[in-house]
């Protein structure tokens, strides 16, 4: 008979098959047993028909995958650990030394991090384009150019772009397309059906997607995916995922699958009262510019809405600001540490409202025409009341803006 240690490592008890529960099952694993080693020799994890290895797919990861494709439209999906991880395992599975790669100057900081730092020193050129104008990236894109990055809303200044005229242009050049769906999330617009009544099928060839923020919602969670509807592209993509190493836990993907089915619901309480306190902000004089895709004067307004109108017209939760320049940058920081509600932090898309200054001159190539002087502060709006929001931001000014 065997030892108790051994008997306790190697019990023989199998739990009944059918249970059936609101969440599925969370599955933590490195090592996958097989029962024969022929059955190791022929199981396939590419596919998803089969398990391998805990780093290629659990039954938590594949469920969280599927449901993620359904959110977005898209067909493959690999999960990394975080936005940017997103970022890096589109660029290193499409560009090579001798490539160029194109980014909207106002795309999400860190992507152009990555681009004047790990690709450069890989050999790996870059150029910034401007997103509210297709012809300056037509104008930049060149036969070496084989990755160009779209971005709808814009990265702190939240212009929204002619997305379907970027993607078109990148289309007739034959260069795949990568999106930074995070603030539309799936649920603003459809990133794989840009024209579903007009071109279906028409859209972008890639949706990165940081589920750091809505898709998890608690502001507890890294994690980001990457969506295709190509499986020859979803296959570079894999491929560079498996031999970088990539992998979630299963808790967080836990974490996801909860928070996704109120997903829909807290994506419309953000944007309803974010787009009630952006009108409010437009009635402060000490902010000269308010910066939504759903006002009229907003950068690109028009074309958020002829492209989220498809939908419910989602604007998510973020709202930005420029703060009169008669105002030092001393008085705006003091501004931003006397919120009380609205708390000094990066990210979004979580239940708690955020705050954060930044310094515009440093991120852009070129101060924006279409944007005023000013100390740019960005909000993200989380769940509290829209009420107690402003009152805070009221007593914020008149404790500092004087």
């Amino acid at each position: 008979m065997a030892q108790l240690t051994t008997e306790l490592i190697h019990h023989p008890y199998v739990p009944p098959e059918g249970f059936a529960a609101p969440q599925p099952g969370v599955f933590k694993a490195s090592t996958v047993f097989f029962p024969t080693v022929a059955d190791m020799r022929s199981r396939e994890w590419k596919d998803k028909t089969a398990y391998t290895y805990g780093l290629h797919g659990t039954p938590t990861t594949y469920a969280l995958e599927e449901r993620l494709c359904t959110l977005e439209g898209g067909l493959q999906c690999v999960l990394v650990p975080s936005g940017l991880a997103a970022i890096a395992n589109v660029a290193l599975s499409l560009l090579k030394t001798g490539d160029e790669v194109l980014i909207p100057d106002n795309a999400y900081g860190p992507n152009k991090a990555l681009a004047e730092g790990e690709l450069r020193q890989w050999g790996i050129t870059h150029q910034f384009y401007d997103p509210m104008d297709p012809l300056d990236l037509e104008a930049q894109i060149s036969s070496r150019t084989r990755l160009v990055w779209v971005e709808a809303a814009g990265s702190v200044t939240l212009e929204f772009p002619d997305l379907v005229a970027l993607v078109r242009i990148c289309k007739n050049r034959g260069v795949p397309v990568a999106l930074d769906n995070t603030w539309g999330a799936g649920l603003a617009f459809k990133p794989f059906d840009l024209l579903p009544d007009v071109e279906p099928g028409f859209g972008v060839d890639i949706s990165a997607h940081a589920l750091t923020k809505y898709p998890s919602g608690g502001g507890d969670v890294l994690m980001g995916s990457v969506i295709t509807r190509d499986a020859g592209l979803h296959m570079r993509l894999k491929l560079t995922h498996m031999r970088l190493g990539l992998g979630i836990g299963a808790n967080d993907a836990e974490a996801v699958l909860r928070a996704l089915p109120s997903m829909a619901l807290r994506y419309r309480a953000h944007d309803e009262s974010t787009r009630a306190l952006a009108q409010w902000c437009q009635m402060q004089p000490e902010f000269v510019q308010v910066l939504h895709p759903a006002l009229q004067d907003s950068p690109g307004h028009a074309h958020w809405k002829a492209l989220c109108a498809n939908g419910w017209g989602g604007a998510a939760g973020l709202v930005s600001v420029l703060i009169d320049p008669r105002y030092s940058q001393a008085q705006t920081d003091a501004f931003c540490n006397a919120l009380q509600l609205f708390k000094i932090g990066y990210s979004w898309g979580g239940p708690i409202s955020l705050v954060v200054p930044y310094d515009l001159a440093t991120m852009r190539s070129a101060w924006p025409a279409h944007l005023k002087t000013g100390t740019l502060v960005r909000f993200s709006v989380g769940l509290e009341a829209v009420v107690d929001l402003q009152a805070d931001l009221a007593r914020a000014m008149k404790k500092t803006l004087i």
